[in-house]
């Protein structure tokens, strides 16, 4: 067997494994970037179509170049979705190994194709083959300058493709902002409480905004009821309470493997020493609070315009969650 002659496919199964050393060693390198971009849009459809198709006469370059790609785009697809439905899912390994073993496999099938074909074809890249596979020698002057503006129509392509690829465009900006039982889990919350007995949540920030932030918790107990015959919200009672913070935290990227860590979490230990139906807000402000009003004598906010917090903090407007406790 002349290897030499199998420099395509040899260089895809070489390629795709360097691919794997550079994700395990080097993720955030642009080689990798560049490469995974050949090794999902070009690699599975070319080994495919060479395996299929490995005589000279059943198709020429061109024809190949663009099935390449087309296929590929078919492929990458069929296999993620064939990975839906196995233990592994839709992630960044299974889908690395699969495509790996499918390259690698089509790309021995090619080679065996190629070497049982009558007259093989064998990607030579010289300017006489280039002439040759264009027809440049009998085509017009019309034909020629019309060849010339769809290779550079489809260079231009590819590179705006790499470029979209290699400088992708930041994801949603947003904050995870949740509430957990002392257990640390979202269940077991203390919703049932005698008057002045402790009741402890973990209140946890996750930063996802592509910048430094820094946040601010404002604690509100607060008893209200709902209007039916108005249709509004009537706030009786609204006192702060002890335990408002603030922290600076960095950026994390979202983890699309799924496996999701926290960030920042602490404990927030309160009591309620009045009888009732109450609702304990938790609201996050970015960069700034809102400046509140001089507190009242008897330290209820309730007729000030500190209200406007808890509305909003209803209609979605302001970041927050809501814990309602029967304190007895």
């Amino acid at each position: 067997m002349e290897w030499r002659k199998h420099w395509d496919t040899l260089t895809i199964i070489i390629l795709s494994l360097f691919l794997d050393f550079l994700i395990a060693f080097f993720p955030d390198s642009i080689v990798r970037k560049a490469l995974g971009m050949a090794f999902v849009l070009f690699f599975p459809g070319y080994v495919f179509i060479t395996a299929l198709f490995p005589e000279k006469k059943e198709l020429d370059s061109l024809e190949r170049l663009a099935l390449s790609f087309g296929i590929s785009i078919a492929i990458v697809p069929l296999i993620g979705l064939a990975l839906n439905y196995t233990p592994w899912g839709i992630r960044l390994t299974p889908i690395l190994v699969s495509l790996t073993v499918f390259n690698t496999a089509f790309a021995l099938a090619a080679i065996y194709r190629r070497e049982t074909a009558i007259e093989p074809w064998i990607p030579w890249i010289t300017i006489e083959r280039i002439k040759e596979e264009l027809e440049w020698d009998e085509s017009s002057k019309l034909d020629k300058a019309l060849t010339v503006i769809l290779i550079i129509a489809i260079i231009t392509s590819i590179g705006t493709l790499a470029y979209v690829v290699t400088h992708p465009k930041p994801g949603e900006a947003f904050t995870e902002f949740y509430i957990l039982g002392p257990g640390g889990i979202a269940d077991d919350y203390p919703t049932e409480l005698f008057a002045g007995e402790n009741g402890t949540v973990i209140i946890g920030i996750v930063n996802h905004e592509h910048r430094n932030v820094t946040y601010y918790v404002q604690i509100w107990l607060v008893n209200l009821t709902w209007d039916n015959t108005t249709n509004t919200t009537l706030i009786h009672e609204m006192y702060p309470m002890p335990g408002w913070f603030n922290v600076t935290l960095p950026n994390v990227p979202v983890n699309i493997e799924g496996n999701w860590t926290p960030q920042f979490e602490t404990n927030y230990t309160f009591r309620i020493d009045k009888p009732g139906q109450w609702q304990v807000w938790f609201l996050l402000f970015k960069d700034k609070p809102p400046e509140l009003p001089p507190a009242p004598p008897n330290g209820n906010y309730v007729e000030t315009d500190a209200k406007n917090l808890i509305l909003e903090a209803i209609n979605g407007t302001v970041q927050s969650l809501k814990l309602n406790v029967r304190v007895s």
